[in-house]
């Protein structure tokens, strides 16, 4: 299965995406993304010093104001 980064605070996206059989990575450092062929991040700390650095070339999902079923869904809809 896909490897999965999701941010540390995300627990229900990770478990739930754990229980669809994906391999997840919390992602605490720039270096755990590398490999990851997607990324779920909370937007909370995105880009607060203005800088963006690319560490994935995989998508990246915005889970701000999305449930967790949605969330796994949306990973689902950019692995296809």
């Amino acid at each position: 299965m896909p490897k999965i980064g999701v941010e540390e605070t995300l627990t229900d996206v990770s478990s739930l995406l754990r229980e669809k059989g994906y391999d997840v990575v919390a992602l605490r450092t720039e270096n755990d993304a590398q490999g990851c062929e997607c990324c779920v991040i909370s937007g909370q700390d995105q880009n607060v010093m203005g800088i963006q650095n690319a560490v994935t070339a995989g998508s990246v999902i915005k889970a701000s104001g999305m449930s967790a079923e949605e969330i796994c869904q949306e990973v689902e809809n950019k692995l296809r």
